[in-house]
């Protein structure tokens, strides 16, 4: 375009100036083309023929009585929490006796609570991990099994708010590839189902689903439908879509932005479903890919090595009251539009209104209304991405805070099974647990220096009981990474013995070192909740942030504060307790260099840190997606230049057989 205006020439560039049509034209033709141009949404809304399912608000107040069992698991939840109470009562009396000779004080007693509270927590997750171990060592030689044949008409729905065009259906195009590859591609439609209010991002994202049927050959396979109200987010969003379109699918796929699920897993799993007519939604366990900072590949590392075995314990005692996560499962429709429409809580926020963590909620409600939910952890080829640094994930975790923090008032909701009710109390102290342990370490370094006063140090027998304790929330991992080394196969896709155990060491420290930090965030996140402050609702960044020093700076100076507080506190108290807890002072006085260091982009190839089976043969749904996203963002330059001219107003020289305005095109496509 740049050479045809040059050779055009300055005087036949001021004459097409002077011709502009919008200067010819009357009053209420330009008044009707500036509206059109104001038109803040895409005129594409392209939806299947309306197959509506009712789906009536559920009440909190009311509710079926005792449900009946669907998975025979009562043993298992019975030794679980039988154990879990019997290792805790024990660590419990010991730990009053090494408070009693001073006689039990206001700290004392505090500390002792917590204490209890605390061990509970990690010897439940110590003892699931333990069922974990056992599942994955036996399912370690278990043969493969022939892809199977279905029959389920099933709808992928990737709800969107804000995100990147290209990432998300550069996702959806490889998942469409491998349903193709697998022959099962005519069960399947796709929905990009859009909250965004960008209109720049809206106009990208309709165009790319243009784009996608014309590339695709698959015009009746792709929709798209954007909200001009965004009521209740993304629960809210796909409510919408089951009362419009539910009707005409068995079951349907809930994905993230990021979410990536092969053809052959989305076989296997609607072959289950179609196999349990009791089961409602069936969760896999999403594998983390894509990590291109330090951060991100440790956490997908950690989730590659040790996730599986956690996954398999819980699904162990959960049984058909399994957990919903929100994305990366499959759903019956009519199942979860009878049962899982959400009602707002009363008061205002950030207990009252829309439920935000509705993944939960909506998995006790699907359980009540007599369906089973179940994990899948044995299936794999579910895949997601992780935020890209610390400072990200934290900015994730507030919102998830406010979101599990708000299922105290679901709670006490009647007709819920009691593991419903377990898995949200879990999910409020894991947010929780972090304000527990600063009172827990505030309360301990007053009784140790009481007791250092009194008898010249603690005992022996707390330090045993402490070392006991970490030994138990380490142990998890240890199991997992065991179990790697003793497997040749799992050894080799991780990179070898020494970068396996190089992996490990180094996800083992700095987990240590920011769990400080994580600590502190969580609990200024806990009390912002408390205190009424919303979280609000922002797209979650997903590429590389690149967190300047100033920025960390400004996230962790109070952190380094209070590590440096801690290290002369402590120092002075005694030596010895600066030594026990040196990986928090430590991890809170350089959190700003690390948080900046973790930041940085570190991709596999280039040190081998953190390789995951996933980098070393990637799956060809990964290879695709990461192959087509690079074809649209080369392609986005082009996309601009195009949607420029368009808008552009049309010489009157030019015939009037082409001379249609930008915003009539785009009304014609609305179907």
């Amino acid at each position: 375009m740049a050479s045809l205006s040059r050779a055009m020439g300055p005087a036949t560039r001021r004459r097409r100036r002077r011709l502009r049509p919008s200067r010819l034209k009357t009053a209420p033709q330009a008044k009707a083309t500036v509206e059109r141009r104001r038109i803040p949404y895409p005129a594409l809304r392209s939806l299947p023929e309306p197959a509506p399912l009712a789906m009536p608000e559920q009440r909190l107040d009311q509710g079926p009585g005792r449900l009946a069992p669907l998975l025979d698991v009562g043993l298992r939840r019975v030794l679980l929490i039988g154990l879990t109470l019997a290792m805790t009562g024990a660590a419990g009396m010991r730990m009053a006796d090494i408070l009693a000779p001073g006689g039990l004080g206001f700290a004392d007693v505090g500390m002792l609570i917590l204490f209890c509270i605390l061990f509970a927590w990690i010897a439940f997750a110590f003892l699931s991990g333990v069922a974990g171990l056992v599942l994955t060592w036996r399912a370690a030689g278990a043969p493969w099994r022939p892809r199977p044949v279905i029959f389920t008409r099933t709808a992928l729905l990737a709800p969107v708010y804000n995100e990147d065009p290209d990432r998300v259906l550069a996702g959806l195009e490889a998942i469409y590839e491998d349903l193709v590859a697998c022959g099962v591609a005519e069960l399947y439609d796709i929905f990009v189902l859009s909250d965004t209010r960008d209109p720049d991002i809206a106009r990208a994202e309709a165009t790319g689903v243009l784009r996608l049927r014309a590339r695709t050959g698959a015009p009746d396979r792709f929709f798209y439908r954007r909200r001009a109200l965004n009521r209740d987010r993304k629960a809210g969003n796909i409510a919408e879509w089951v009362t419009a379109c539910g009707g005409a699918y068995e079951a349907m796929v809930i994905l993230d932005a990021d979410s990536l699920m092969s053809g052959d897993t989305l076989v296997r799993l609607t072959a289950e479903l179609e196999r349990d007519p009791k089961a409602g939604l069936i969760q896999t366990l999403p594998t983390i890919i894509n990590g291109s900072t330090l951060f991100a590949r440790m956490q997908q590392f950690a989730g590659s090595l040790y996730g599986p075995m956690v996954a398999r314990g819980q699904a162990w005692w959960s049984g058909a009251e399994g957990n919903y996560w929100g994305h990366n499962a499959i759903i019956r429709t009519r199942a979860f539009a009878d049962c899982a429409g959400l009602p707002h809580i009363p008061g205002g926020k950030p207990f009252g209104g829309h439920i935000l963590s509705h993944d939960f909620v909506e998995a006790a409600l699907l359980r009540r209304g007599g369906w089973a939910v179940r994990m899948a952890a044995h299936l794999d080829g579910s895949y997601e991405e992780a935020p890209p640094s610390l400072v990200d994930m934290a900015v994730r975790d507030r919102r998830w805070c406010q979101g599990n923090l708000q299922h105290s008032a679901v709670l006490p909701a009647r007709g819920l099974h009691w593991v419903s009710r377990l898995h949200m109390a879990r999910g409020i102290l894991s947010y929780a647990t972090s304000p527990l342990w600063l009172g827990f370490l505030i309360l301990g370094g007053v009784v140790w220096a009481e007791q250092r006063h009194e008898s010249g140090g603690p005992p022996s027998a707390a330090l045993v009981l402490f070392g006991v304790t970490m030994a138990m929330l380490m142990a998890p991992k240890a199991m997992a990474s065991a179990m790697a080394f003793g497997q040749a196969g799992v050894r080799r896709a991780y990179g070898g013995t020494t970068r396996l155990l190089a992996g490990v060491v180094a996800e083992l420290v700095l987990s240590s070192l920011m769990a400080a930090s994580m600590m502190l965030m969580q609990s200024r996140a806990v009390v912002d909740v408390l205190l009424g402050r919303d979280s609000g609702w922002n797209a979650q960044t997903r590429d590389d942030p690149q967190i300047s020093l100033a920025d960390a700076w400004r996230r962790h100076r109070r952190h380094t504060a209070v590590g440096l507080a801690w290290v002369v506190v402590a120092g002075l108290l005694d030596p010895m307790l600066l030594a026990w807890t040196s990986p928090l002072a430590l991890g809170l006085v350089f959190s700003v260099p690390l948080t900046v260091w973790t930041s940085r982009a570190n991709r596999p190839g280039r040190r081998g840190l953190f390789q995951t089976p996933e980098d070393a043969a990637p799956p060809r749904v990964i290879s695709r997606a990461n192959a087509l996203r690079l074809r649209h963002e080369g392609e986005r330059a082009a996309r601009l230049e195009i949607e420029r001219l368009m808008s552009e107003p049309v010489p009157p020289h030019v015939p009037a057989a082409v001379r249609v305005q930008p915003w009539r095109q785009e009304a014609d496509l609305i179907s």
